[in-house]
């Protein structure tokens, strides 16, 4: 398999765009991507793309990308992979230049959640099995279902809804001086605490917004990257995780299997371990994920993530800050553009140009859970410099 780099990235800013539709936000997101190639880019030297989309009420998903982008011979394959969708989809890129069938490939993530068209989307998603399995008539969609994972944990481990709390106002932080991000503004812990309860242990404050957005990467095989930059980021490995989306089937509800998984085939495919890892991009759907996030992903010994939060060591400025973006929490998640995303801030700081720059950046994670609990993908990336050896 051949070396794959990302070349370029960018994303709109991620929010309730009325006023824009996927048609609108699409060629945003692809035009600031463009615009990060340092020697630019023919977009008719593209060979093939893969969009990430949980659905749409504009048409056809591929053939909205093809058209808006003024590319109407462009193969285009959608990926859905609930909130994994994103990493996913570049998942899919990364193996089909790295098997040498593409050299120039884009990978797009977008979704409209804020929309009366698809206010229902993630619901009927959800609830594709509602006549033939419990969770979700019983009301398990997506903040409950992590609810009964997360109220266990904090049963069964040291942390308590403080850690929770903390990871809030840290990623809320974080997201103040990104403009990319949906909630710019700084919380106090006492905030976080007395939010109204949505599901314990959930406030207000520890569940990201449903958000509408769109983001691009352009990756390329190694013989090739010297025609976009000198500054590549590189894919170093990849991974995908499943589990049962049944809760009667788990036997632990404290960790989740997928992620563990996607983590090991990424860090194996990659020659790294969690240890490498300088920032992160953690799913942090609800604070309680990312928490537990920690130890499923090696950053942390079992029942031990809260000592990160406490020490703030998974704050800018910390040996392995955790959602510099802002995080799903504060920067919004329109689930096919999250994971892309995610790479897009990275890509940032493995270039030294983030906003809330990580010193010494050299390698990066990026992680999503989703289904609830079902799927895990996880993305690792280098920066300038590895030379493929």
């Amino acid at each position: 398999m051949r070396n794959v780099a990302i070349v370029g990235a960018g994303m709109t800013p991620f929010g309730e765009h009325f006023a824009l539709g996927l048609k609108d936000l699409l060629p945003l997101a692809f035009a600031d991507c463009v615009r990060s190639i340092d020697k630019g880019l023919d977009k008719h030297d593209l060979q093939a793309a893969w969009y990430g989309s949980m659905g749409t009420a504009d048409g056809f998903p591929a053939g909205i990308l093809a058209d808006t982008l003024g590319l109407p011979d462009l193969p285009v394959t959608r990926i859905e992979n609930s909130c994994a969708t994103g990493n996913d989809a570049v998942r899919n890129a990364l193996y089909a230049v790295a098997s040498g069938a593409f050299d120039i490939a884009l990978v797009m993530g977008a979704d409209k959640l804020r929309d009366t068209t698809s206010r229902d989307m993630l619901w009927e998603w959800e609830g594709m099995a509602r006549d033939k399995a419990w969770d979700y008539p019983l009301g398990l969609v997506a903040p409950a279902g992590f609810a009964l994972h997360v109220r266990r944990y904090l049963h069964e481990s040291p942390a308590t809804r403080e850690h929770l709390a903390m990871i809030a106002v840290k990623n809320h932080r974080h997201g103040v001086t990104n403009p990319k991000a949906r909630l710019r503004f700084e919380i106090t812990l006492q905030q976080a605490l007395d939010a109204p309860t949505v599901v314990t242990p959930f406030h207000v404050y520890d569940c990201a917004p449903q958000s509408d957005g769109a983001a691009a990467l352009v990756i390329a095989a190694e013989d090739v990257v010297d025609r976009f930059t000198n500054r590549p980021v590189w894919i170093r490995g990849v991974g995908l995780g499943l589990d049962s989306v049944m809760h009667q089937h788990k036997g632990d509800m404290t960790t989740f299997p997928a992620t563990v998984r996607a983590a090991k085939q990424a860090f194996r495919m990659a020659g790294l371990t969690p240890a490498d890892i300088d920032v992160a991009e953690v799913h942090d759907f609800f604070t309680g994920i990312e928490l537990i996030s920690y130890e499923d992903l090696g950053f942390a010994d079992r029942f031990e993530a809260y000592k990160l939060v406490e020490t703030e060591v998974t704050s800018v400025g910390g040996a392995l800050p955790v959602n510099t973006s802002g995080g799903l929490k504060a920067k919004g998640h329109p689930p096919g553009a999250t994971g892309v995303a995610q790479c897009v801030e990275l890509f940032a700081q493995l270039r030294g140009e983030a906003v809330n720059q990580v010193d010494g950046a050299r390698v990066a994670l990026a992680h999503n859970v989703g289904g609830p609990t079902a799927v895990a993908a996880v993305t690792l990336l280098e920066g300038p410099g590895f030379n493929g050896e």
